[in-house]
């Protein structure tokens, strides 16, 4: 049977930080007091312009404060999510993990309370892979065996272009102007990520990798294969109160071999790709 050409659309967002505001190094960082009406108006623009296939949500939907908090703020953003009128993809953040377990969050995601955090699926043509990173407070991110074990045969029973979907980076990224992780750069990039990234070398059809985390907008290409840091919705690009949210969301339009993507808001950027072998 001959395999279908690739059409996918995706609506991309990621560190809402639903909750109180927060500061970094004496300056005003995380503008959660927009973080409502910046998801709304996203949403809205989802529904009325772009019309995705899905949209993905990288991680980072609250501000940790308290588990009741925490949940009913969660509950909020997924709503707004919602009213984009398309299924709704979920990363679990290290801000979600610190008040909300797996099986709240799987709730939360409409998906059964059982089960791992991580996934794969398959929508339009294309392969989806949705990984779960854990970070250990103040210590370093990581991936674990049994994780790495499902994803090799995951990965060995497709042929479907594949898109990766993770909170915190797998790419060599050079943190040093980082407003977050210059001096931290174990609290951002995945401790195994050179063999997760041998991983998705040897699967001849990995597509782009996508993450959020790092608060800025940042590519590196290893292998051939395009590693996506998307900005924050609510970063502060300025340096101190009021402050301007970064406002920042992607669209990533995979048709055939091609893959489009383009970030709007305060800090736009516009990338095209080929897989792998294509001309």
């Amino acid at each position: 049977m001959k395999r279908p050409v690739a059409r996918l659309t995706l609506g991309v967002i990621t560190d809402l930080h639903f909750g109180p505001q927060a500061s970094f190094g004496g300056h005003l960082r995380k503008l959660s007091s927009q973080a409502e009406a910046l998801t709304r108006a996203f949403s809205l623009h989802m529904r009325e312009h772009v019309q995705p296939d899905l949209v993905v949500n990288l991680g980072d939907v609250v501000e940790d404060e308290s588990p009741l908090a925490d949940r009913a703020r969660y509950r909020q953003c997924m709503r707004l999510l919602a009213e984009s009128g398309c299924e709704v993809v979920s990363v679990a953040g290290n801000h979600d993990r610190v008040n909300l377990d797996a099986v709240s969050l799987r709730s939360m995601w409409g998906m059964p309370p059982a089960g791992p955090l991580y996934r794969s699926f398959d929508r339009g043509g294309v392969h989806l892979v949705v990984l779960y990173t854990h970070e250990r407070k103040d210590r370093d991110v990581t991936l674990d065996e049994h994780q790495l074990q499902w994803l090799q045969a995951d990965l060995r029973a497709t042929s479907l272009p594949t898109l990766v979907l993770m909170h915190h980076s797998a790419a060599d990224q050079d943190v040093r102007k980082n407003r977050w992780f210059a001096n931290a750069p174990q609290l951002c990039l995945i401790k195994q990520r050179k063999r997760l990234r041998c991983m998705l070398a040897r699967h001849r059809h990995t597509l782009l990798v996508l993450n959020g985390h790092l608060h800025w907008n940042h590519l590196d290409v290893i292998d051939g294969i395009p590693y996506l840091t998307l900005q924050s919705l609510i970063e502060n690009i300025d340096e101190g109160a009021p402050g301007r949210a970064a406002a920042a969301h992607a669209v990533v339009r995979v048709r055939g071999r091609l893959c489009n993507v383009e970030v709007a808001g305060h800090h736009p950027a516009h990338y095209q790709f080929h897989t792998r072998g294509a001309p």
